[in-house]
């Protein structure tokens, strides 16, 4: 027969077990809810992700401002070609004259005027090759400008479409695979050449 007070003590214990069981329970429970809670938000993260990329070498091939500027600078660099060819020109005539008029000259005459004629010359040298760094430093600096302005323009298309990243991809671009459905080049070039028309 027990007495009374194992009989409490069975009944604590029996109580104590039952508690830490159903506290056991609840924990695997909690851990239960916890892991599928921790992975949905991982599959919601995971989803949340939305990339792009954009082909940099057909965006700038279509852009039209980027084509107007390479039209303005080549018109400009072939007319600075037909002035340097019209000054070389112009110099070899005034050589061949000279080297005619230098046989009528004495030898120290003839020197002093070759040699003023080739200070000349290099003068004019190194006029159009200031001339030629001038414009191709505009070009260059118009060009910085214009991919600095697709890269701000690509920021925001990213921001105001949800996109986590936008990649850049064609020569030289990070981007080795990516399906159609992520290109985002023509949209851009489209956005690009209308804010442009404005």
């Amino acid at each position: 027969m027990l007495r009374k007070g194992a009989f409490i003590l069975l009944h604590k214990n029996n109580f104590i077990l039952k508690t830490f069981t159903t506290f056991a329970q609840l924990k695997n429970e909690k851990m239960k809810n916890l892991i599928v809670l921790l992975a949905i938000a991982l599959v919601a993260s995971c989803q949340q992700e939305k990339i792009g990329y954009v082909d940099n070498v057909k965006l700038m091939d279509e852009y039209q401002q980027k084509i107007d500027v390479e039209s303005k600078f080549k018109v400009q660099a072939d007319a600075l070609a037909l002035k340097r060819d019209s000054i070389s020109q112009a110099f070899q005539m005034e050589a061949q004259a000279f080297q005619a008029k230098a046989q009528s000259m004495s030898q120290t005459k003839a020197q002093e005027e070759y040699a003023a004629m080739q200070q000349r010359g290099q003068m004019i040298g190194q006029q159009l090759q200031q001339q030629d760094q001038q414009l191709q430093l505009a070009g260059q600096t118009e060009m910085d400008s214009i991919v600095s302005k697709v890269k701000e323009e690509i920021k925001s298309y990213g921001k105001a479409n949800g996109y986590s990243y936008i990649l850049g991809g064609g020569d030289g671009g990070s981007v080795l695979y990516g399906t159609d459905t992520n290109d985002l080049t023509n949209e851009i070039v489209k956005l690009l050449n209308d804010k442009y028309k404005k």
